[in-house]
C-alpha cells in the first residue's frame, strides 16, 4: 500500500463512516458508564483506516491535539494527539472525564496524585499503552498525569474523548511541587473534516 511520504502512513482515503458511527454510538451512549464508552473507543482504535492524514501529522517541536469534532452542545469532544518520536506532556490536569485510545504506536502515561504537602507524586507505576488499549480517567478516579511517546525512533496516535470541548476548557500544568500554571489548550486544525458528507 502507497505511504504518505510525511508520516509513513497509509496514504489511502480514510473511512470517515467508522468515525461518524462512533460519534452516533457515542451520542446515544452519554448516559451509559465510562466503562461502556470505553468500549466503543477501543472498537474505534481496533482498526487504522480513517484517520485523515492531516490530523496525523506530527510537529518536530511539539506534540500536536486535532480536533475530530466536537458535539454540538459541547458534551464531549474528540481528538487525535499525534507525538513525534520521544515527545511528552508536562504533568497536567483536565478537569472532565476522559478516555484514551491509541491508534498506532504506544504511550506512556504517569498518573500522579497529591502529598500531603500539596506536591505531587507517583500515584502508580507508569502505564504503557499499546495500539488498540484504552485509559480511562477524570476527576472523580484520578485527573492528573503526564503523557510520553513510548517510542524515541517513531510517531504515536492516539484518539482522545473528553467529557467536554477540551480545547476550550481552562486546566493546568504542575510542577513537582504541586504549583499550576493555568492554559487553554486550543487546537492544531487548519481545517475540519466533514464527516456527514457521503458523496
Amino acid at each position: 500500500m502507497p505511504t504518505s511520504g510525511k508520516t509513513g502512513l497509509p496514504a489511502a482515503d480514510p473511512d470517515l463512516g467508522r468515525l461518524r458511527d462512533f460519534v452516533r454510538a457515542f451520542v446515544a451512549g452519554l448516559d451509559e458508564p465510562i466503562e461502556a464508552r470505553a468500549r466503543l473507543l477501543r472498537d474505534l482504535v481496533a482498526r487504522d483506516d480513517w484517520l485523515p492524514a492531516e490530523y496525523a501529522e506530527p510537529d518536530p517541536a511539539r506534540y500536536r491535539q486535532y480536533l475530530l469534532h466536537c458535539d454540538s452542545a459541547e458534551r464531549f469532544s474528540v481528538v487525535s494527539f499525534v507525538w513525534g518520536p520521544g515527545q511528552r506532556t508536562p504533568i497536567h490536569d483536565h478537569r472532565v472525564w476522559g478516555l484514551v485510545g491509541v491508534l498506532r504506536g504506544a504511550e506512556i502515561v504517569q498518573p500522579y496524585r497529591r502529598g500531603p504537602d500539596g506536591s505531587l507524586l507517583p500515584a502508580s507505576a507508569a502505564q504503557r499503552l499499546e495500539a488498540g488499549e484504552v485509559d480511562i480517567f477524570g476527576p472523580d478516579i484520578g485527573d492528573i498525569h503526564s503523557v510520553a511517546n513510548a517510542h524515541a525512533d517513531r510517531v504515536s496516535v492516539s484518539i482522545h474523548v473528553y467529557g467536554a470541548n477540551i480545547g476550550a476548557v481552562e486546566r493546568a500544568t504542575y510542577d513537582e511541587a504541586g504549583r499550576e500554571k493555568r492554559f487553554v489548550s486550543g487546537y492544531a486544525n487548519r481545517s475540519l473534516p466533514n464527516l456527514w458528507d457521503r458523496s
